[in-house]
């Protein structure tokens, strides 16, 4: 059963939710919750599948990425961190794929600093990507210690889950997560990873939450179907954050000259290049 989520739910929930040290990092960041991170959060904390629809920019990921983080800090606490892959994230783009990476790592690295001020050592939380660009050792490397967070792409998770040494790893992975899932829901690349999802599930001691990223687009609820599929021929159950909002707008007119008219190309050239170099430096 599709349901459109009718509001977020409360700033509370979410804060109780967290652990101490996710709780101290993420305010140390921003000042509140998103509307998707109220409408998002909890459910995937419920273990409910979801499909999250917002605009560009409007933390979608972090969405995505924060009870997870909190779950893996949590069991990384008590030293109940295993050697397989947790949650796996998918785009079909390799560029978002290594933005990703970098975006979990710089958090984890705050995390665990924070985690000390605690006087608590935790486990290291592992990711990594593997595309086709991922060079021969660092596959190699996954054999051996296979990361909490696996990124990757339609197309490569269909050549891990037909590895007959990199299987055993996702044989209970808990989340994943398909990102711009609109760019995939209505061509072949779409088609090859519904069928790799399948495989996934079919594997899975436990069903994974299926959590879907999409731009705004509609009908939603058709995107939703494709995110979850069918089980025995019914539809599984899946939840709709359809958020939408007006991003704040700063904006300034700026002149490199305190003439247009009576300025020269080369004065007005030289003012432009000097005003952007000034805006880089100082921001």
């Amino acid at each position: 059963m599709i349901k459109i989520l009718s509001k977020p739910r409360e700033e509370k929930e979410l804060r109780e939710a967290l652990d101490p040290i996710v709780r101290d990092w993420f305010f140390s960041k921003f000042k509140e919750f998103s509307l998707p991170q109220l409408y998002g959060v909890m459910p995937i904390h419920e273990r409910k599948n979801i499909l999250i629809s917002a605009p560009t920019g409007g933390t979608k990921t972090l969405t995505a990425f924060l009870s997870i983080l909190n779950y893996l800090v949590k069991l990384a606490r008590k030293v109940e961190l295993e050697d397989k892959v947790y949650c796996i994230y998918n785009s079909p783009l390799k560029a978002l794929n290594n933005d990703i990476f970098v975006n979990l790592i710089t958090p984890l690295e705050e995390i665990k600093e924070i985690a000390k001020k605690y006087g608590v050592a935790l486990q290291e939380i592992r990711i990594a990507v593997r595309t086709g660009d991922t060079p021969t050792a660092e596959k190699v490397k996954m054999l051996a210690r296979p990361p909490h967070i696996l990124i990757t792409t339609p197309e490569t998770l269909a050549i891990v889950l037909s590895s007959r040494k990199f299987i055993d790893y996702l044989k209970a992975v808990e989340f994943l997560i398909v990102d711009e899932i609109h760019a995939l829901a209505s061509n072949k690349r779409g088609v090859h990873l519904s069928l790799s999802l399948e495989r996934l599930e079919g594997i899975s001691s436990i069903p994974p939450v299926r959590i879907g990223l999409s731009a705004t687009i509609a009908p939603l609820e058709e995107i939703a179907k494709f995110l979850v599929g069918l089980d025995d021929g019914k539809e599984r159950d899946c939840e709709v954050a359809d958020v939408q909002f007006s991003k704040e707008h700063d904006l300034k007119v700026l002149c490199p000259v305190p003439d247009l008219i009576d300025t020269s190309s080369g004065q007005l050239h030289r003012g432009l290049y000097g005003l952007i170099d000034r805006l880089i430096q100082e921001h």
